[in-house]
């Protein structure tokens, strides 16, 4: 693998901080920004974009905060604004005094390079906007600053007025801007015309290019990689594709397709298979649920469900993979479904660490099985631990018991004040002894799994680390109605590992309380094979 140093020969720069904080429902107090700036450091960006002090309280904290908090083994901290104000010196500019005192060594500067930008928005001459660009620039890199711009617009300002596009390019490197960064600001570029306007920029101005690109047409990864292939050396992006409307140009797999297609190091030796962990954490930050299908890092990136592709896989993983999952963190995921055959099984049960045995006709025993159940509703793709107890089941010819639910009876009250109250009651047999146990709830579900547990924590007090994390509820052929089948899926944790378990009855109690039983019946077995 040929290798460009980090460094200044390529950059990576991210903007989750700041563009990507502008995604719709995500909210980033300052103590999020501080967690998320560790997890970038920890994947090896050469700049992170922390926000636009001056503008908010929340990022002037942020860069205080950051500098005080955080030793950075990687990353260089970005203060992103504007240039200053037209007719004002950027001396005497509040918002670029706030660039200039935020700490940062680097800033990175928003400067209009649409002709009709200029006119609408700033109100003012296009010779005065070069002005404020030039002035900007030489007076931040007079103070000590390092300083990119961000040419935004200018694919759109390029087709209206290519002569001032250009132009706005050679005075930022004129008056000393390291990069300065094309933006797709509305994301409407496709990668051939992206990558010409990229090398004709480079051809007339000689400025060292850098890209940032938006995802309205679903080609912000394709167009940076485009706008690299032309010359730039410069990327900018967000963790996980976070950004306004369809979001920013994901970098996790731009650097991915950087380093493993194009063998183009551009994070330190070894950064690159922290991806998929730093993808998860940022996301349990943001509190945005990651999508299964990213790239690379989603957890169905390396899923297979076709028998015909399990078959494959047995034989090479390479011939239904395009790169090794561990290159980038992530593993491969068998699916068990009504596609899965024989081999699909046995891959399962390597995966699960399950010994399948000497039956020869245990594979088959399961594959019918599963196609029968997902015939009624039941899938297991999503159910790892129901599927668990399901093979062990049918190796050994009795599925792991460590209690028997006899009977159960769940009441949830309204009262006259309004209140909500849930109560079951749940007859269990466990270590020969017969017992009764109560308890109550947010709702039935709820009070059905607590009467569960205080009953059997009499026998298995392990029981108590035991937590319902996640309850998921899906009605299966709509046309029913009220009187359709339901699937519950049931996440369990017991503060190491987490679970699913699931249960399908036209009841939708009935469901919970059967996910619930293999939920715990789970972390029992766990427990002893442990």
């Amino acid at each position: 693998m040929s290798k460009i140093p980090q460094g200044d020969a390529f950059h990576i720069y991210d903007t989750t901080l700041r563009d990507g904080a502008q995604q719709e429902g995500l909210n980033l107090s300052v103590h999020d920004k501080l967690a998320i700036a560790r997890h970038l450091d920890d994947l090896g960006v050469g700049f992170i974009e922390g926000g636009w002090p001056g503008a908010n309280p929340r990022d002037t904290e942020f860069f205080k905060r950051a500098a005080a908090e955080i030793d950075f083994k990687t990353s260089q901290l970005a203060a992103f604004g504007a240039t200053r104000r037209p007719n004002v010196k950027a001396a005497d500019d509040v918002l670029v005094a706030a660039l200039r005192e935020s700490g940062a060594g680097v800033v990175t500067l928003v400067a209009k390079s649409h002709d009709r930008h200029v006119d609408l928005a700033l109100k003012t001459s296009l010779d005065e906007n070069l002005e404020m660009i030039r002035d900007s620039i030489t007076h931040l890199r007079g103070e000590g600053q390092r300083v990119f711009l961000d040419a935004e617009h200018f694919f759109d300002g390029y087709r209206s007025n290519r002569a001032y596009a250009l132009e706005v390019v050679r005075v930022s490197a004129e008056a000393g801007a390291d990069v300065i960064a094309l933006c797709d600001t509305n994301g409407g570029m496709l990668p051939d015309e992206l990558s010409d306007v990229v090398h004709d920029v480079l051809s007339n101005t000689g400025a060292r290019l850098g890209i940032h690109c938006h995802n309205d047409t679903g080609c912000a990864i394709a167009n940076s990689l485009a706008a690299v292939k032309a010359g730039a050396t410069h990327v900018q992006g967000t963790l996980n594709g976070y950004g306004e409307r369809t979001g920013n140009a994901d970098l996790i797999s731009i650097i991915a397709n950087l380093e493993l297609k194009k063998a183009q190091q551009v994070l330190p030796e070894g950064a690159l298979r922290e991806s998929f962990r730093i993808a998860h954490a940022v996301a349990e930050v943001t509190n945005v649920t990651p999508s299964a299908r990213q790239p690379y890092v989603g957890l169905s990136a390396f899923a297979h469900k076709a028998g015909l592709h399990a078959s494959a896989i047995k034989v090479d993983p390479a011939l239904y993979q395009h790169e090794e999952p561990s290159d980038v963190g992530n593993d491969m995921r068998m699916l068990v479904s009504d596609m899965a055959g024989k081999a699909s099984i046995e891959l399962k049960s390597v995966e699960l660490g399950v010994d399948l045995g000497d039956d020869a006709g245990v594979l088959g025993r399961v594959v019918a099985k599963v196609k029968d159940l997902e015939s009624h509703g039941w899938t297991f793709e999503a159910a790892d631990a129901s599927f668990e107890l399901l093979l062990r089941g049918e190796i050994t010819g009795e599925r792991p018991r460590f209690f028997t639910v006899d009977s159960w009876k769940a009441n949830v009250d309204r009262l006259e004040n309004g209140d909500v109250i849930s109560e079951a009651t749940v007859h269990v047999t466990a270590d020969g002894e017969k017992l009764v146990s109560t308890g109550r709830g947010n709702g039935p579900v709820n009070a059905i799994d607590n009467a569960l547990r205080s009953g059997l924590e009499k026998f298995y007090p392990e029981l108590a680390d035991l937590e319902l994390t996640d309850y998921k509820v899906r009605i299966l052929e709509g046309r029913q109605g009220t009187g359709a089948v339901t699937r519950v899926l049931v996440e369990t944790s017991d503060g190491v590992t987490e679970w699913t378990t699931l249960g399908v009855h036209e009841n939708v109690i009935a469901a919970s309380a059967m996910a619930l039983e293999d939920a715990i019946t789970y972390g029992l077995l766990r427990k002893r094979l442990s």
